[in-house]
């Protein structure tokens, strides 16, 4: 049995369909689904073993321990414009912490989602070296939360036998649909591209950056999901591992990416980046992968010209917004 939190989310409803692909079928999602039926194309044709609210996770787990086989922890309150550290304390640190007393418990191996908005401005570079880590200092309370948790994952003298905290860069793909304002840009691309014709920026608001030239490693959900099965499997080297592209690309490369998935001429136009986000804006990201390739992650990483192709040609294109599987 592997417990999957957020599977109802963008990520946790996409590495469902990527497990049962793989052989995986024994699968226990767990949401807050009851306060977010938009999102229900995402995991009501998944087949599962349970569907279990996030609230009622460790009730229902009583007297199924010996079950569980692995524990994968994707849910999360993922809002960057959110202010309320409450709802990231609750949700984001102290849940997440309950996960892995659970998990130290009873011997069960766990994989959870961090962030690369651990990374704050980038000052520190984008290294997952653990000694670097109590020196980041994130943009966001959302971003605080996640650093929280890393950092206190790592002084605690009991572990599960095998963990994982993965530094998400900017993942786009399929079942992205419901987020809204926090949806990738490329599905932003799309869709302002299909409805008029051009597509619109934030302009840079530091003088390092060109309009458009800010510069973010985008790396498409099916990678992402590759790499959890992986370490599903490898299941030694315990830490934390950045999970991006390893390659940093402009936002006018996805641009022009997206028009010529679509096949429409480019057509680029820059709005002043929202007051509200501006102070905590990154302008540059880029994950150096060389520690979760040096414990022999074989596989390289879609670029974005391919991911793009893939996503807009394979799902936007075709409305498959929602697979049972990828």
């Amino acid at each position: 049995m592997i417990i999957l939190t957020g599977a109802a989310g963008f990520i946790g409803s996409y590495v469902a369909g990527h497990l049962h692909a793989a052989g995986f079928h024994d699968l226990v999602l767990v949401d807050d689904f009851l306060s977010y039926p938009a999102k229900a194309p995402n995991h009501v044709s998944q087949a599962c073993t349970a569907r279990v609210e996030r609230d009622a996770l460790f009730d229902w787990l009583a007297g199924k321990e010996h079950l569980v086989q692995f524990v994968l922890h994707l849910g999360a309150r993922t809002d960057t414009t959110e202010q309320n550290r409450e709802i990231f304390d609750r949700l984001n640190l102290h849940y997440t912490q309950d996960v892995w007393r659970w998990c130290v418990a009873r011997a069960v191996p766990l994989i959870y989602a961090s962030s690369a908005a651990t990374y704050g401005g980038g000052e520190h570079g984008f290294s997952d070296n653990h000694a670097l880590v109590p020196a980041l200092r994130p943009l966001n309370p959302y971003g605080d939360s996640k650093q929280q948790f890393d950092v206190w994952a790592l002084a605690q003298a009991e572990q599960p036998f095998f963990w994982a905290g993965l530094k998400f860069f900017n993942v786009y793909g399929p079942n992205e649909y419901h987020k809204g304002r926090m949806a990738s840009v490329i599905f932003h691309a799309f869709n302002q591209i299909r409805s008029t014709g051009g597509m619109r920026l934030f302009r840079s608001h530091n003088a390092d950056y060109a309009d458009g030239g800010q510069m973010r490693d985008f790396v498409y959900v099916r990678d992402l999901a590759e790499v959890i099965l992986w370490l599903m499997r490898h299941r030694k080297h315990s830490g934390l591992y950045n999970l991006g592209s390893g390659v940093a690309r402009t936002f006018n490369d996805l641009a022009l990416a997206t028009f010529a998935a679509m096949g429409v001429a480019p057509n680029i136009s820059y709005i002043d980046t929202p007051a509200d986000i501006r102070d905590a804006y990154q302008y540059y990201t880029q994950a150096d992968m060389h520690k979760l390739q040096s414990i022999g992650y074989p596989h390289p990483f879609t670029s974005l010209e391919d991911g793009v192709q893939d996503y807009a040609k394979g799902y936007l294109m075709t409305e498959k917004y929602y697979p049972g599987t990828p």
